[in-house]
C-alpha cells in the first residue's frame, strides 16, 4: 500500500472530526440562553449605533453637503465609538480583557463590516439609484451579521 493510499483516509477522518466538533460547537452555542441574550443586547446597542450612524450621516451628507461616501465614513467613526463602549460594558461585559486590545480587535471587525457596508452603499446608490439615506440604512443592516460574529468570537471573547 502506498503512502498516498494510507494518507487519504487519515486526512478524510481528520476533516470529518473537525466538522463534527464544529457541529457540536454550533449546536451548543445555539442552545445556550446566554448567547441569545447577548444577541439581544448586541441588537439593542446596534440599534442605538444605527440611529447615531444615520443621524450623523444625514447631518454630514444633507446639512454639511459632504459626498455620501465621506459622510458614511464620518458616521461610521462616531457609531464605532458608541458601539464599542456599549458592547464592551453591557453586551459582552468584557471588563476582564485589556480595553486597548479589545478596541483594536473591535476596530478591525468593524472596518471589515464597514467595507462590506460601503460596497453595498455604493452599489445601491450608483447602480440602482437608491436614495442615499435609504441605501445607508440598508448597508448597515447587511454588515450587521459579520459584525456580531466577529465581535463575539474575536473582539470580546472571554
Amino acid at each position: 500500500m502506498t503512502d498516498e493510499a494510507v494518507a487519504a483516509p487519515v486526512a478524510e477522518a481528520a476533516i470529518e472530526a473537525r466538522r463534527g466538533r464544529r457541529r457540536r460547537r454550533v449546536h451548543t452555542a445555539v442552545r445556550t440562553p446566554g448567547n441569545w441574550l447577548q444577541l439581544v443586547r448586541f441588537s439593542t446597542v446596534g440599534a442605538s449605533g444605527y440611529i447615531v450612524n444615520l443621524a450623523v450621516y444625514a447631518l454630514l451628507w444633507g446639512a454639511a453637503g459632504f459626498d455620501y461616501r465621506v459622510a458614511a465614513t464620518g458616521a461610521f467613526l462616531v457609531a464605532l465609538t458608541n458601539n464599542f463602549l456599549w458592547n464592551r460594558a453591557w453586551t459582552f461585559r468584557a471588563r476582564d480583557g485589556h480595553a486597548g486590545f479589545q478596541a483594536a480587535r473591535f476596530c478591525v471587525v468593524s472596518l471589515a463590516a464597514f467595507v462590506v457596508g460601503l460596497l453595498v452603499l455604493h452599489i445601491l446608490v450608483e447602480r440602482f439609484g437608491v436614495d442615499e439615506i435609504v441605501a445607508q440604512a440598508a448597508s448597515i443592516v447587511c454588515a450587521t451579521p459579520l459584525n456580531f460574529v466577529g465581535n463575539k468570537l474575536w473582539s470580546f471573547r472571554t
